[in-house]
């Protein structure tokens, strides 16, 4: 990532990716760097547990996404995983823990109310990343599993290599998910038979059947190849406008939830302001004069 600069460079751009991150809160179960200008990458990181997903890594993903959607050095978030698997899912543990919890009263409404903010809470760390302005890429390897299958379902671009697999796995567990995937993979793959099949049966599917029904957009031989290619997009995508980058998000979202008409309404309410930023005169000079890529200032 440091082709055709200095070693002095090299070390200053070290020691600023250092701040950036110092600056942000400590996590035990991410590991967050910044390997491009504006390119944050997150990784889940507890190998020795499959990066099972467990209370402090819900709780971790919804703080670090909401930390990033207000950090100017962050333009774009690529989230990947360490270790074997890029996750098993919710650590079964936390739900031993959370019955017992729910068995601490006798009262239905109570009982009730315990399970109701729980999953709440869930639904909330992951909504976090659809929520954030900065574009956020998954690069997945190896399983994808059930809470998993949530987590990627909230970003906004999916790749993986030619190992990874994914399973909707909470039918075989005796439930509904309730954290996303089923609000959000149908809109995703566009086939309600389809994703109906894969809800129902909890079976597996891999890469090539995820690239075949749009789930994801690339698939790739090895993790390394994966990781090289995502993080050059995501700074491809990080050289843009973030207002331009930031609003064009905000508007897929919006209309995908909305009536075409209210979508337009949407973008035009916003872009009678952003059209006037300074972002819109710059990039569109530089379109025109055929001048290399403008500067823009943090958002």
């Amino acid at each position: 990532m440091f082709l055709g600069i200095s070693s002095f460079q090299k070390g200053v751009l070290f020691l600023r990716n250092i701040s950036k991150i110092s600056a942000m809160s400590q996590y035990h179960t991410l590991k967050i760097e910044s390997p491009k200008e504006f390119v944050y990458s997150v990784q889940l990181n507890r190998p020795e547990k499959a990066n099972a997903m467990n209370k402090a890594m819900w709780l971790e993903i919804g703080k670090c996404f909401n930390e990033l959607n207000e950090n100017t050095d962050c333009r774009v978030i690529v989230l990947s995983a360490n270790g074997k698997y890029f996750t098993s899912g919710i650590d079964l543990f936390d739900l031993m823990n959370l019955g017992q919890e729910v068995a601490n009263h006798d009262d239905i409404a109570r009982k009730s109310k315990v399970l109701r903010c729980f999953i709440k809470t869930y639904q909330d760390c992951l909504t976090a990343l659809e929520k954030c302005d900065k574009p956020v890429l998954t690069a997945i390897h190896n399983g994808c599993i059930g809470g998993g299958v949530d987590l990627v379902s909230a970003a906004d671009i999916r790749y993986c290599t030619e190992d990874a697999w994914f399973q909707l796995k909470e039918t075989e567990i005796g439930m509904a998910a309730d954290v996303g995937t089923l609000q959000r993979m149908p809109k995703i793959i566009g086939s309600m038979s389809t994703f109906n099949e894969l809800a129902f049966t909890a079976r597996k599917f891999h890469s090539s059947e995820a690239k075949n029904i749009g789930f994801v957009t690339q698939v790739y031989d090895t993790k390394e190849s994966m990781l090289e290619n995502v993080m050059n997009i995501a700074s491809d995508i990080a050289s843009k406008s973030p207002v331009g980058v930031q609003m064009t998000k905000r508007s897929i979202i919006y209309s995908r939830d909305h009536t075409v008409q209210e979508g337009l309404d949407h973008i035009g309410d916003w872009n009678q302001i952003l059209l006037q930023s300074e972002d819109f005169i710059k990039a569109s000079m530089a379109v025109a004069t055929k001048d290399k890529k403008p500067i823009f200032s943090k958002l």
